[in-house]
């Protein structure tokens, strides 16, 4: 029988997280030492974890942290990386992806957290949660390192969707101004939109086309559209969102998760040639191990599905228990914060103003006016 969240006066007021345990490369004991990580941290969250309970209870048994904090729902069967989404949609209902959605449909869970196989769970977060009223397609927001003094920017779409039209771009800067404001307590977000480069006439016509949109609600929708911003931007200081479409966006994120890499790699390998090298790197300890944390991508690990009636959060999918602990407290802090009410609240906003937009726009052309 699955197991339920401990109601006593103590546990009331936790934040319930809804985990798929299953789907990621190295397997659930790295899921429940990532959750167990959090716990760990922070006394104010309780999980929901789905899965074949018969292999999650011993592996939970082991750390005392989560005695009492995690209730169980048995679902045998998991979603694979090599899974079409289509036939996930059509015979994933015993799965333990489908299984963790459905508690952040039945409010069970103020979010769901999966490593598993991105195009799967987006499919599915459509068809258990729904898009919220006026998004056309959802999108994957992420946070990258940056120059900014928040320490990071947001940038989306990285992967929900390889297209995105003019109207598309203009919703995702829309909700990702949501998100800057309310993850990051910056009242008027400055949005760049990625292109080959600043000048205006650069780009295809959908660039150009989203460029006017944007510009033309920025006011209104009180954010600073700097215009077009090009790749180094993306880690500067220009910009705190970045809009762009999916296949460029998770392109883009997957180059910057091996350039960190493979300077991570580079620089231990410089440490480590000589003698003096690594007199040098004992001296200089404090400040490396600052600088690989800076550059270690498993601390911002996890994407914010944005568009949805409900908080998902996917984490990659070789994430290890330092990664799944980040996309954990991602989907715990924006709990806290209520900010899938907030961002519904802003897409109907910015819905109204779109219809009074295009209203004004009928009667400008309207000769008869």
């Amino acid at each position: 029988m699955a197991g339920k969240p401990d109601h006593s006066d103590k546990d009331a007021s936790r934040i319930i997280i809804s985990v798929d345990a299953m789907g990621g490369d190295a397997g659930p004991a790295v899921v429940v030492a990532g959750i167990a990580m959090s716990a760990d941290k922070n006394p104010d969250i309780g999980f929901i974890l789905h899965g074949p309970e018969a292999e999650l209870k011993p592996l939970v048994a082991k750390k005392r942290i989560l005695d009492g904090r995690v209730a169980f729902r048995d679902a045998p069967d998991v979603v694979t990386m090599e899974d079409k989404p289509s036939q996930v949609m059509r015979n994933g209902k015993g799965t333990s992806m489908w299984s963790a959605l459905d508690s952040v449909k039945q409010g069970e869970a103020a979010g769901a957290v999966s490593c598993g196989n991105t195009g799967a769970l987006m499919a599915l977060s459509m068809l258990r949660l729904r898009k919220l009223p006026g998004v056309n397609r959802p999108a994957i927001a992420i946070l990258w390192p940056s120059l900014n003094p928040q320490g990071f920017n947001v940038m989306l779409d990285v992967g929900a969707d390889v297209r995105a039209d003019a109207q598309d771009l203009l919703q995702y800067a829309l909700m990702g101004t949501s998100y800057v404001r309310n993850s990051m307590d910056i009242t008027r977000p400055r949005v760049g939109l990625l292109n080959v480069g600043t000048e205006e006439h650069k780009g295809h016509a959908e660039l150009k086309e989203a460029h006017s949109l944007i510009a033309s609600y920025a006011d209104d929708a009180q954010f600073e559209f700097v215009g077009f911003v090009e790749g180094g931007d993306i880690p500067g200081n220009v910009v705190d969102v970045i809009v762009t479409d999916g296949f460029t966006g998770n392109v883009a994120i997957k180059t910057g998760e091996g350039t960190a890499s493979l300077m991570r790699t580079a620089m231990r390998d410089a440490f480590s040639y000589s003698i003096l090298s690594k007199m040098a790197a004992l001296l200089a300890m404090t400040s490396l191990r600052r600088l690989s944390k800076r550059l270690d991508p498993r601390r911002v690990n996890g994407g914010v599905f944005l568009g949805l009636n409900g908080t998902v959060i996917k984490s990659h999918g070789g994430a290890d228990a330092t990664g799944v602990s980040a996309a954990v407290k991602l989907a715990f802090r924006l709990a806290q914060q209520g900010f899938a009410e907030k961002l519904a609240a802003r897409v109907a906003s910015s819905a109204a103003l779109t219809q009074d937009n295009a209203a004004s726009a009928s009667r400008s052309a309207d000769p008869a006016e």
